[in-house]
């Protein structure tokens, strides 16, 4: 009977490591121990770019990719984890409960955004998953069929973090895509920052105030949003902002999955793991991704929920759960270097190096980078075993 590598979800984290697991049972010629990736679709949602327009477009495929490299796939939602029996329960897409055992487990079931108790929050829209995001697509496209408004025109983003700023800057140019080129649009950033971009440090700062006023994005500032409903929000202040399309980017936390792990995790719900990415105290298991809190360097610096860091963290954790199996050496997880592209709509890009976020390209340079990194960078390897096997070295540096 064949030995298993369990890989639940199939995201950043997931997808690459079934392919470095697979890569280093094929460098030792290991054909007794399968690997299975169990997620709710066999397809990678690009989740960096569910910002932008068109995010139906924002999925690649992953059923050719895994036939090529011999990664077994199972479609379900997993939602149960025995860590003592070494099993996992998933539920069918037609419903039923079923368990598929393991000899290592990589768990890599992401992250979603949590939304505060406010009251009416069930109004606002997100760019989190990919349902939501499709459904504040189809709601821009809908504002044309209603009568002109201050309300219809103005779109209130809740949080100023990257995925904000980013959001904040596509919607001049989404509203008017759907209003018309004269539309009198406004965006406003909500925020509990006391400066514009301050969760990104001093570093892009001047370039996102740039960029805000050429497009026409206001901020609130030392500002909460304290309730929304189907025509705008109320701030903390009393400030009331008419508004149809309240997007909320705030709260994110790792997946509800790993609080059925009997060991330590931080304020975001992740995981603490070694060096290696296994959890200290569970036999087997391995985390990933955005429910990994691991060290980047020696430094301090511990990995983000980004796909920078899945990707390095999947590769990672993908080899060393092979190499548990193997008895082999593991190759510890590394990454000293942190990159940002931070996308500004219409106004460009700004491409920084370092934790402090040093800019390295701004404006047409740092969008055309940005272009790269979102159409071909972070999307996974051609259907092709020696192809795919390579790129999922655990040594191979990530830019992204």
């Amino acid at each position: 009977m064949k030995q298993r590598i369990l890989i639940v979800g199939a995201g950043f984290g997931g997808m690459w490591s079934a392919l470095s697991a697979t890569r280093l049972l094929d460098q030792h010629g290991r054909d007794d121990v399968e690997v299975v990736v169990l997620a709710p679709q066999a397809e990678l949602r690009v989740r960096p770019r569910f910002y932008e327009p068109e995010v139906h477009k924002m999925v690649a495929p992953l059923g050719e990719l895994f036939d090529a490299v011999g990664v077994t796939f199972v479609q379900g939602f997993a939602e149960r984890i025995d860590t003592e029996g070494k099993r996992v329960g998933y539920r069918t897409t037609a419903g039923q409960f079923a368990e598929l055992d393991y000899d290592r487990l990589v768990l890599a079931t992401g992250s979603q955004v949590v939304r505060p108790a406010l009251a009416g929050v069930e109004h606002a829209f997100d760019v989190d998953q990919l349902e939501e995001a499709v459904r504040l697509e189809q709601h821009i496209q809908s504002l044309a069929e209603r009568p002109a408004s201050v309300s219809r025109n103005t779109v209130v983003v809740a949080g100023g973090g990257f995925t904000g700023i980013e959001t904040a800057a596509e919607m001049p140019a989404r509203l008017r895509a759907a209003l018309g080129e004269n539309a009198d649009v406004r965006v406003i950033v909500v925020d509990r920052g006391s400066e514009i971009g301050a969760a990104l440090g001093d570093g892009p700062r001047g370039a996102i105030i740039e960029a805000s006023e050429q497009l026409g994005v206001e901020w609130r500032l030392n500002s909460a949003v304290a309730s929304v409903d189907a025509g705008g929000v109320t701030l903390a202040s009393g400030e009331r902002i008419e508004a149809e399309t309240v997007v909320w980017t705030v709260g994110v936390r790792a997946s509800s999955l790993t609080e059925q792990v009997a060991a330590e995790r931080d304020g975001q719900g992740r995981l603490h793991v070694d060096a290696n990415l296994q959890v200290p105290g569970q036999d087997g298991l391995f985390a990933t991704g955005d429910v990994a809190r691991a060290a980047c360097d020696d430094q301090g610096n511990y990995a983000l929920m980004s796909c920078q860091h899945a990707i390095a963290l999947g590769r990672s954790a993908g080899n060393n759960a092979a190499a548990s199996l193997l008895g082999v050496a593991p190759i510890p997880y590394s990454q000293p270097k942190y990159v940002t592209c931070l996308d500004l709509g219409a106004w460009g890009a700004v491409f920084t190096e370092g934790w402090d976020r040093q800019i390295k390209l701004e404006k047409a340079e740092g969008k055309s980078l940005k272009q790269q990194i979102n159409s071909v960078w972070i999307y996974p390897p051609a259907a092709d075993r020696a192809t795919a096997l390579a790129a999922a070295d655990p040594l191979i540096p990530v830019v992204a």
